[in-house]
């Protein structure tokens, strides 16, 4: 019979040894990736005002967040289900006099009514970062570099970055009025061609044909080079390409891919978007994009999801882990910590050293000045 304190919410679990090791490194790694290329940590807070966490480009987040009444102040609050949310709060709130560009990043948990049949978790780890106040065009490319640098000081082996433009089928939109709007909407998001076609009016050929060219950028930008593609529509698309070339000359081996109709997840982004996958993997790594901040300051970033990036990143063996028998000096166990070593000190003392650092999971006995390797291990 299992123990019902081991029970948990659905959608929610613990992370036990070595995992949750190996999850914090790979978060330390992503934040000195992330300071690298300048930028520079903030916290936000778990749990905020409903109306401030739902402000601002949180706003479509309304439906995903868990909510409470705070004892002190008797106001609703709200858990975040996203931290970029808060980011763009913070970037317009205590930092809007802070010199532009700004770059900050962040790392912590999230908190999400429900899960999806794909990704079931509704608490997982977030880090990420934000470029805020600069143009689009080269702090896009800048974004999507910094994410494919981060991968490769994790040692993930071929990423590709699915890039996306949810603004250039408004603007088709706009110019050709859909027959059934949310039938074109549903239809999109499912790739379904015929629906397209018969949903979409004067603009379905030319959606259809935006659907068909979906696939590596180059073949994309072939594709998308032969339509007569509405003026506001055309912009948005050279504001792609614009991106994707500037990606070309800083990383000129990461596979690009371009899905332009893509929608779902990007409610509150207002330029090109981008999705990141690698071998290995079928669930999303993270995704990023541009939006704009309070008073249409233009903004981008990108968000890790952890749990899934974990799955991906190799892990090199067993952590050397020494085991310092009952009575050594805490000189002598600093003095090996200072190497790098994990040092777990005997607590009593036993007849078997060699038998007890087994037990506890050590790699190794410290014997007078030497680290001798258990064998076996």
């Amino acid at each position: 019979m299992s123990d019902s304190r081991t029970l948990l919410p659905e959608g929610l679990r613990d992370v036990l040894p070595p995992d949750a090791g190996f999850e914090s490194a790979v978060i330390d790694r992503l934040k000195r990736s992330f300071a690298a290329n300048g930028y520079v940590l903030v916290k936000p807070p778990l749990v905020e005002f409903e109306e401030t966490l739902l402000s601002g480009v949180g706003t479509a987040m309304g439906s995903r967040i868990f909510r409470m009444l705070d004892p002190v102040s008797h106001r609703t609050l709200g858990v975040r289900a996203d931290i970029t949310t808060q980011i763009a709060r913070i970037a317009a709130t205590r930092l809007a006099s802070a010199p532009r560009p700004l770059r900050l990043m962040y790392a912590g948990q999230v908190l999400r009514v429900k899960g999806s049949q794909l990704e079931p978790e509704r608490q997982f780890s977030q880090a990420g970062f934000e470029l805020i106040g600069a143009a689009p065009g080269a702090a896009d490319a800048e974004a999507i570099v910094v994410v494919a640098e981060a991968l490769e000081a994790l040692g993930v082996k071929d990423v590709s970055i699915d890039l996306g433009l949810p603004t250039l089928v408004l603007a088709i939109l706009a110019a050709h009025a859909p027959t059934d709007g949310p039938r074109l909407r549903a239809a999109l998001d499912h790739k379904d061609v015929a629906e397209i076609k018969a949903a979409g009016g004067a603009g379905g050929a030319l959606l259809t044909a935006l659907v068909e060219a979906s696939g590596p950028f180059e073949t994309a930008e072939a594709k998308l080079a032969k339509l007569a593609l509405p003026p506001a529509a055309q912009k948005e698309w050279q504001s792609l390409m614009d991106v994707a070339k500037g990606v070309r000359i800083a990383a000129p081996n990461l596979a690009l891919t371009v899905d332009a109709v893509e929608n779902r997840g990007f409610e509150y982004h207002t330029g090109v978007t981008f999705s990141v996958f690698a071998r290995g993997s079928q669930r999303e790594l993270g995704r990023g994009g541009r939006y704009s901040l309070g008073q249409n300051e233009p903004a981008t970033g990108a968000t890790f999801f952890v749990d899934a990036l974990i799955g991906v990143v190799p892990r090199n063996g067993a952590e050397k882990t020494l085991f310092a028998p009952f009575g050594t000096k805490r000189a002598a166990i600093a003095a090996w910590q200072s190497k790098g070593w994990r040092v777990v000190a005997g607590l009593a003392k036993t007849n078997d050293d060699d038998a007890e650092a087994r037990r506890l999971g050590c790699t190794h006995v410290l014997a007078g000045d030497a680290a001798n390797e258990l064998k076996g291990n």
